[in-house]
């Protein structure tokens, strides 16, 4: 999967990071490979199902999308 992210730097220092197709996800580092490196992890925990996701109600369908 390939994400568009928007790298700036940081006013403190080193650089921010965040993905606008997921909304919240945002990291930081302090070089830029760094930053991006980051970002992998936090899209990675983004995406990881969470036990509230495995809850389905009676009358739901799971379906599969390709994107």
């Amino acid at each position: 999967m390939k994400l568009k992210v928007v790298l700036e730097p940081s006013e403190e220092g080193g650089y921010t990071v965040y993905v606008p197709s997921l909304p919240g996800c945002i990291s930081e580092g302090e070089t830029k490979a760094g930053a991006l490196e980051n970002i992998k992890q936090a899209i990675e925990l983004y995406l990881e199902p969470v036990d509230d996701d495995l809850s389905y109600g009676s009358r739901a369908e799971i379906l599969e999308v390709a994107v």
